[in-house]
Order: C-alpha cells, then structure tokens, then sequence
C-alpha cells in the first residue's frame, strides 16, 4: 500500500517550488510531496512486476552494490528504476544524483545550442528528467539542478572529476568508446554507485563501450554473478520477455531483431 508522505529535502534557498529569493539563507528546506512505499520505506511510483526487475530494484538498492549494469531492449525499466532508486538516495541518503549520456548525435559538441549546460543537455538527459518530474514539479527539478543536488555532467567533461557521496546514471551507454566508457568507470568516489544502462543491440558507434565492459567483465569473472557480487559488482540481462512499456513495443522489438 502506498501513502503519501511529506518529505523534507535540504537545499539552498527557495521560495515555495522554485522561485530564488535574495533574503532567505542557505540550507532552507523545500517540503515536496512524494509517493512513499510504507513496507519498504522507499518511494515507489513503480514496482518490479518480473524476476529481472526485481532482481534489478534490489541490487540498485543493495548498498554493497557499488556497480549496476543493466542491458536490454527498450521498455524493461532499465533506466526508470535507476531515476526512482536514485530520488530514493536522494532523499533518505542525502545522496548527489549525477545524470550522463554519450552526445553521439553531434559527437559530444554541445557548444551551439543555446543556454547553460543543463540546457545544452536537455535534449539528451530528457528522459531521465521526465522520470524526475513524476516527483518533482519542473520547478522543484530547477532548484535541485541550481544548487547542484542534481547534476547534469556532459561524458566529455567527465575527465578529472570524482564524484562522491553520489548517484550516477551513465544512460545509453552502448554509445560510448570503450575509452570513454573506462574513464567514467574511474569517476567513482567514495560512498557513491554508479548505475551504468544500454542496449546492446542499438548502438551507434563502431565500436561499444558497453559492449567491450560487459565482455571484459564476463570474462573476468567467468560470468560467475556471485563472484561479481563479492566484488561489489551487478550486471542485469533483460530480454523481451522483461518488456513490460507496452504490449507492442516487445512486438516490435520481435519484428526488428528477426
């Protein structure tokens, strides 16, 4: 049974859902209304409905899990258990969330579009804000990218950052290098996970950096999943079978891989 709580998220200063005031002082609270999962003390907009999901949900979750990789078609809940999960960790962790994705389609020059960073991305993190926003009104998701307990981070601007205390979602990740998939890997700061999604089968480089870990790690670990574990490490395969979007998108998804 899910309820609605009132939960209190420190942020600086804003009146009301998003408006800026000059005379409030930093480290004010904004009160925003957010489904609650009372069994699982977990705000819950959407459940596991399968085995790989659920699967996915837990290790998302699980804090010995530092790493999660999630393959598979579209409409598995890849990416919308990783935005959830990450609210979650926002919440009741104080958790950064960091949001990522390769810019294929203009090989990672944002520079003419128009605006800030966050408005150069927009376009490519999209989803993942519209996930955001089925918690937060688009205003409330401005104050939290304006004082940075969301961040939008550009793959190419990556280099030389580290992100603690965070929680990073590397989205469509089958389009990046393998170089570039390496060096975010080694972001990762202390008590931070990173959440690393993709579909294999769509990439639109030559050469995948998801693909190349996956391999590289199956290999390593002789696709053993318990040795992954004890390193910290979750890779979750979907399949058709995990579509669960709408029924006619694992049509589709049929028609285009036979």
């Amino acid at each position: 049974m899910q309820i609605l709580s009132l939960l209190f998220l420190l942020v600086p200063s804003v009146d009301g859902f998003g408006s800026s005031s000059r005379n409030r002082s930093a480290g004010s609270f904004i009160t925003m209304k957010v489904k609650k999962n009372a069994a699982t003390e977990h705000s819950s907009l959407y459940l596991p409905k399968n085995y790989n999901q659920q699967l996915y949900v837990d290790k998302l979750s699980d804090p010995k899990t530092e790493l999660v990789i999630g393959v598979g078609p579209a409409g598995t809940g890849k990416t919308l258990f990783p935005c959830q999960e990450a609210v979650n960790q926002m919440i009741n962790f104080d958790k950064k969330i960091v949001l990522t994705r390769p810019l294929v389609s203009v090989n990672e020059d944002i520079g003419f579009l128009p605006g800030n960073i966050n408005s150069k991305m927009d376009p490519w993190v999209r989803p993942l804000l519209d996930i955001l926003e089925e918690y937060y009104s688009p205003p409330q998701v401005e104050d939290l990218l304006r004082y940075k307990k969301v961040e939008i981070v550009p793959l190419g601007f990556m280099r030389g950052r580290t992100f603690k205390n965070s929680f990073i979602i590397g989205d469509e990740m089958q389009n990046t290098t393998p170089e570039q998939l390496f060096m975010l890997l080694t972001r990762i700061g202390d008590g931070s996970k990173m959440v690393l999604t993709g579909d294999l089968a769509q990439s639109d480089v030559c050469d995948s950096g998801l693909k190349d870990a996956f391999n590289k790690l199956t290999a390593y670990y002789n696709d053993d999943e318990e040795l992954m574990s004890a390193d910290g490490i979750s890779v979750v395969k979907f399949n058709i079978d995990d579509i669960l979007r709408h029924k006619l998108v694992s049509k589709i998804v049929d028609v285009y891989n036979n």
